[in-house]
């Protein structure tokens, strides 16, 4: 038998209250996710749009908060005024960030509607790449504003009298990368004063947004954090939060290195917060800009050869390269790969809500976040059929449960060591001791007084017997335990039998004076639901 782990409760170690944002979604036109899942004329539930509305109905079941669109990448070369108005007269780009034909049959008002179809929230990305200023203001007048000027008056025009009110603009996608176009990488100083600019202009459009500025793509950047110091300190003035990225990446079979990834997030929250803390001083501000932890993922792949030696140049040669033998893709719905997670749902579940328990953590800091592939995580499609996959579990219980103030969550438990680490000459963790099997953090609804304690067993192989002291909570007296667990990791959910992976009653879950006591089977996801 393992040793027994222990977690602790109590209602004075409060961490902050929980936005109605942190788990949400992103979408990005690669591959199938736009052309192909989300549209789809010839799809036989395709609404007057060209939109599946099986995708659209099993988004809707799930309360999906928000979706940052419509991207990415993609978006820092996206002129959306060429993509508003009669199909026929809208105009057809290339995308240079995925090497892709953009016709536009997907605009600026198909995802706008689109969101509003599934019942969720838009965070829409504006192109600070190559777009102006006047384009980011004229996109705000356009979305936002009543009637009465010629971008509103146009919206009206091409169907959509009343405003979107969409109420957070991201100004630009990853803009210290040097993959990004219109790229800042070289000049943070000079992308600060820009979104100041940006921010203040598009605001005295319309008062009631919000603004998120870039900070880095990941904790690997050469110039991470100083890159993300010299942008906030030239716009702190004007933005609300500050958006940052990060994909975690382990061998095939590592799971310790995969589900301790959690580990290396809590670290870059840590230090952009202490970073803003540090601009807030400087400005003298009482003001607090938090995060919005807008990308993420984590998933195992095969490392790629190193080049040591070459320091900054392998950065340069990784995202600077030119490719002769590289062709533009049109995408058809009819004729385009499934994209599909390696491994079964259980690895996609453990790895994504490992990093969503560290937000959790931090939900003082971390206002939003946006799991990249969340909206397949909720519905699992492909060219015919929707789905739900082991993830859609593991999500919507976060969004139901994990709700009212984020609590300190103090977890005594065997550990494990990760050694330091790398995935390619760009990306480089360093080594974790003391790293614990049980990963946990929870959320106390005080209106309708109950506590959610979600739980992950990291172990490949024990299953831990667990006591949750909650004795400084008044008036608990029932308990219930849901386990995610497949003990074939290989398990996948499909059309045909969405039953494979899905959660169990455990029914061995009891409540006596202030000690739950359960036990956690190896690589499982957890809810206990204390009334």
């Amino acid at each position: 038998m393992s040793k027994q782990a222990k977690i602790t409760i109590h209602p004075d170690y409060q961490i902050g209250e929980i936005s109605g944002r942190l788990f949400s979604a992103f979408l990005e036109p690669i591959g199938t996710m736009v052309n192909g899942t989300m549209f789809n004329p010839k799809h036989p539930t395709a609404d007057e749009q060209g939109f599946r509305t099986d995708f659209i109905d099993a988004l809707k079941t799930t309360g999906l908060p928000a979706v940052r669109l419509p991207g990415g990448n993609f978006v820092s070369a996206w002129q959306w005024k060429d993509s508003i108005g009669p199909m026929s007269e809208r105009k057809v780009h290339l995308d240079p960030a995925w090497h892709q034909f953009i016709p536009n049959d997907v605009g600026h008002d198909e995802y706008l509607q689109w969101a509003e179809k599934v019942g969720t929230e838009p965070l829409y990305t504006v192109n600070f790449g190559t777009g102006t200023l006047q384009d980011a203001m004229d996109l705000v007048e356009y979305s936002n504003f009543e009637g009465g000027s010629y971008w509103s008056d146009l919206r009206k025009k091409n169907g959509h009298e009343k405003p979107y009110g969409i109420k957070l603009f991201y100004l630009g996608n990853e803009m210290d990368g040097p993959w990004q176009l219109g790229s800042w990488e070289r000049d943070p100083v000079g992308y600060g004063v820009r979104v100041h600019e940006g921010s203040k202009a598009m605001k005295w459009i319309d008062e009631t947004i919000e603004t998120a500025v870039c900070g880095s793509s990941a904790p690997f950047m050469d110039h991470f954090p100083e890159w993300d110091e010299k942008v906030l300190d030239k716009c702190y003035d004007t933005v609300d939060y500050l958006s940052v990225h990060h994909y975690h990446i382990a061998a095939p079979g590592d799971m310790k290195a995969l589900l301790g990834g959690a580990e290396y997030y809590e670290d870059f929250i840590k230090t952009e917060a202490a970073m803003i803390d540090f601009v807030a001083s400087k400005h003298r501000s009482p003001k607090k800009v938090r995060i919005s932890f807008d990308e993420y993922g984590s998933f195992c792949r095969p490392f790629s050869p190193l080049n040591p030696g070459y320091g900054p140049y392998n950065m340069a040669r990784v995202h600077y390269k030119v490719d002769p033998e590289r062709i533009y893709i049109r995408h058809d719905p009819d004729n385009m790969k499934e994209h599909v997670f390696p491994g079964g749902d259980m690895i996609h579940v453990l790895s994504m809500t490992s990093i969503q328990l560290a937000l959790l953590r931090h939900a003082d800091t971390v206002a939003i976040g946006c799991m990249t592939g969340g909206l397949g995580a909720l519905a699992a499609a492909n060219h015919d059929h929707v789905w739900r996959s082991g993830s859609y579990h593991a999500f919507t219980d976060l969004i139901k449960y994990a709700k009212g103030i984020s609590m300190d969550t103090k977890v005594d438990c065997e550990t494990f060591d990760i050694p330091g680490y790398a995935i390619d000459d760009t990306s480089q963790y360093p080594g974790k001791e003391g790293v614990g099997y049980i990963d946990a953090a929870s959320a106390w609804d005080k209106e309708n007084n109950s506590l959610s304690v979600f739980v992950i067993n990291r172990s490949e192989t024990e299953e831990y017997p667990l006591n949750i002291d909650v004795r400084g909570f008044a008036g608990f007296t029932k308990c219930s335990q849901s386990e995610l667990f497949a003990p074939d990791l290989e398990c996948k959910n499909s059309f045909e039998n969405e039953d494979v992976v899905r959660p169990q009653e455990n029914s061995e879950c009891s409540l006596k004076d202030g000690i739950l006591s359960t036990h956690v089977k190896p690589l499982s996801w957890n809810v206990i639901r204390l009334s």
